[in-house]
């Protein structure tokens, strides 16, 4: 087994993040640039990291003044600490709100399966082995998440 510390997987995330997993909804927003990597990598991070130490997915609304700046997604460990690797990503004074713990997807990620495919891959290239994503696991069984069989 590997023996990581978390300033191992922050540096595999840091170094992995790139404008090809960036949010599309963030770049609509703002282009992802080298000088703000965690741009738009929220959700697909808080899943890896979900991957690696399981507890719960976290989101809020994102708010600048008035206007709300779409939504926000970080990881609530099974010690009950939150743990949020792409927080420094808001740099005009957004704040984050209604904060809830949310289930994770069962199956696929209805949107930015590949994205969440590829940055696992660029962390595993730094990391090593990590454990499966949920899709994986269900597939190679044959069985949905429920526990019936795949038809």
């Amino acid at each position: 087994m590997t023996v990581w510390d978390l300033l191992d997987i922050d540096r595999a995330l840091r170094a992995s993040w790139a404008a090809d997993t960036c949010s599309a909804d963030d770049v609509a927003r703002a282009a992802w640039q080298v000088d703000n990597p965690a741009w738009g990598h929220c959700d697909i991070t808080a899943l890896i990291v979900n991957d690696i130490f399981g507890g719960d997915l976290m989101t809020g609304e994102v708010w600048l003044g008035a206007e709300q700046h779409g939504f926000h997604c970080w990881n609530r460990l099974p010690s009950g600490m939150e743990l949020d690797l792409t927080r420094e990503q808001f740099r005009l004074g957004q704040i984050i709100t209604a904060a809830s713990a949310v289930e994770r997807p069962r199956d696929r990620l209805p949107r930015r399966w590949d994205e969440y495919l590829l940055l696992r891959e660029r962390v595993i290239a730094h990391l090593g082995h990590l454990p499966e994503p949920a899709e994986s696991a269900i597939a190679r069984k044959g069985r949905d998440r429920s526990g019936a069989p795949r038809g």
